[in-house]
């Protein structure tokens, strides 16, 4: 299975009566700063092959948490590039040239 079979898993209608009742159940606010949230994120990533084999992974409560997009975009800034995300949502780089494997010394 691929990305895409991702892509249709979020827009099936269980996904939606699930997300919007995880989302009315959490008063609409991230779970972690407290302001309004937009993103029901999934705590342990979905890969495609969950969406057949793992359907408590997949609507299960406990692996939902409604964030913020900040807040979201810190739980995804450890990125493989080195660029991250500060406590404001700017921009930050996360890893130095040598942990990258470009040192000069």
């Amino acid at each position: 299975m691929s990305t895409g079979t991702l892509k249709q898993f979020y827009t099936t209608q269980k996904w939606v009566k699930c997300r919007r009742a995880f989302f009315i159940s959490k008063f609409g606010l991230c779970e972690l700063c407290g302001k309004p949230a937009e993103i029901v994120h999934h705590r342990v990533p979905l890969s495609a092959g969950d969406i057949k084999t793992n359907l408590a992974k997949c609507y299960g409560w406990d692996n939902l948490q409604l964030l913020c997009r900040i807040c979201h975009e810190l739980q995804h800034s450890s990125r493989a590039d080195g660029l991250g995300f500060d406590s404001n949502g700017n921009i930050v780089f996360t890893q130095t040239a040598k942990q990258l494997g470009s040192d000069t010394s």
